[in-house]
């Protein structure tokens, strides 16, 4: 089964699933080739952090973004790896947030290895992010990143003009997609986090064993 092609967003945001997508997912790459994307397993952790310390180094414990992830665990279902020729080649991972009073998403990192940078794998992990996002029932994605790369996906800075982070951010590169018409509309103050804490849902699953 192969996802959704966003042809640049938002339309609203393109003809997108009404649930949400299998565990695996097929993206077509440059070439004729396939990325498998699928839900993140403890399996993948060492590989993943392989791969982002190779992308950002030290300096991303250091980012602005990291107090919004820092003793979180991700937004359920959307903590994504991507795989090529049986190799973990990419990882995004998507946290929730409250934008200004608004519960929405915060999208980062986002690394691929860069012996598959030309393929289009990049493109191909956000838009199985962005579909699943908005098949789960997201309302908008935020993050913090190039402009003219993410574009293309249909976010803006004009979303965030209302909105702060917990820290520095460049305006320019504090951008914004509505998953749905509208949802950032009374979006205004400061970004928080409110994902589930790391540990919160083993602490849960052991509570309802014993009650059991």
């Amino acid at each position: 089964m192969t996802s959704v092609v966003l042809a640049h967003a938002p339309a609203h945001v393109r003809a997108r699933s009404s649930s949400p997508a299998p565990h695996a997912i097929l993206q077509p790459l440059r070439g004729g080739q396939m990325l498998v994307v699928r839900e993140e397993s403890s399996r993948d952790i060492p590989a993943r952090e392989r791969l982002l310390d190779a992308a950002f180094g030290p300096s991303r414990f250091l980012k602005t973004s990291e107090a919004l992830r820092a003793g979180r665990l991700p937004a359920r279902g959307l903590a994504l790896s991507g795989f090529h020729d049986g190799e973990l080649v990419a990882t995004v991972r998507l946290w929730s947030i409250h934008a200004g009073g608004v519960p929405a998403l915060l999208l980062g990192p986002l690394a691929v290895a860069e012996s598959r940078r030309s393929l289009g794998v990049g493109a191909a992990m956000m838009e199985a992010a962005i579909t699943r996002a908005s098949a789960l029932g997201h309302k908008a994605i935020i993050l913090v990143g190039d402009e003219p790369y993410y574009r293309r996906f249909g976010f803006s800075a004009g979303l965030t003009a209302r909105l702060d982070m917990p820290g520095p951010v460049e305006r320019e590169r504090f951008l914004a997609l509505e998953l749905q018409p509208r949802a950032l509309d009374d979006a205004a103050g400061m970004i928080v986090a409110a994902g589930q804490r790391a540990g919160a849902r083993r602490r849960s699953a052991e509570h309802r064993r014993n009650a059991a």
